[in-house]
Order: C-alpha cells, then structure tokens, then sequence
C-alpha cells in the first residue's frame, strides 16, 4: 500500500503523512527531501517549478515508491497537483497507490504559510500552485479544517476498506 498524501504546501501534509505512518507502521518519506538543489534553490527566489524541474524529482519518488512496494508500502508527503504527476507516481503500482488531497481554501493555507518558520517555500508561490492543481477521479479529498488525527483516522479507514 502506497499512500501519497498531497496538496499545495502549508495543507499539513508533512505533518499528516508522519502521523499516518505512525498509525500504519508503515515508513514515512517528505518528497521535500528527494528534490535537487537547483530546484529548493529555484524555489527559495520565489520561482515556481515548471514540469521540466520536477520529472527528476518525480523520477526519484516513484522509485522510492516501486521499492516500497517490496516491504509492505510507504507513506510520501507531496505535492503530486497535477494528474500528469500522480500518473508518473503510481506508473505500474496504480492498484497499490492512494492519493488523498489535503484542501482548504486559499486564505486559510495562506495564513498557515505567513506563520511557518523555516521552509524554503515562500507563500508567494501558494498562487501558483492553486493554479495548478487538477483534482480528479483518482484523488480523495480530505477537508483540512478537520484535526490532524481526524484526517488520519479517515484515511486510514478509507485504505482499511480497499
């Protein structure tokens, strides 16, 4: 079981994805940590990703993910906002692979991003990935003014029931 938990940044993905895990017995992987330095860099100036930044890093994360396949799964905090990346993910594990989208609106997620200390991605990009996120069939929506262990609870008895 591969649970990719996403959203644009400041949803509490990191925070989520670590609780899950925890709750899974399952290893717990911030897709932060798997891009390059170019692109924290590019990032860091206030530069959104373009799809040519991320197909490496996308690159590194479905084969952490295929690996996680061999040893019972994997919980990935990340992005993953458009279909055309959640495709790259789950590419020949798609029957192992769940996505579930941390949302909330624009103003909430904005406050949260001003309060956060510490992480090389300005709130001056939240826009730009509001822009970019596609939500479809594949992705179960999860409400992010619920508590943490509220969203971990949901997801995990959404994933007991598959």
């Amino acid at each position: 079981m591969i649970l990719f938990i996403i959203g644009v940044s400041g949803t509490g993905k990191t925070t989520v994805g670590r609780l899950l895990a925890s709750a899974l017995d399952l290893p717990f992987f911030d897709a932060d940590d798997f891009h390059p330095a170019a692109n924290i860099e590019k990032m860091s100036k206030g530069i959104p990703l373009n799809d040519d930044d991320r197909a490496g890093w996308l690159t590194s994360l479905h084969a952490q993910a295929l690996q996680c396949t061999d040893t019972g799964g994997g919980v990935f905090a990340c992005s993953a906002l458009k279909k055309a990346y959640r495709t790259i993910l789950a590419k020949d594990i798609e029957d192992q692979t769940h996505f579930f989208l941390l949302k909330g609106n624009y103003e909430l997620i904005m406050n949260r991003l001003q309060e956060r200390k510490g992480h090389y991605m300005p709130p001056t990009l939240l826009q730009s990935q509001f822009d970019i996120l596609e939500v479809t069939d594949e992705v179960i929506e999860v409400d992010i003014q619920l508590e943490a262990s509220e969203i971990v609870a949901f997801i995990a008895t959404r994933v007991s029931h598959r």
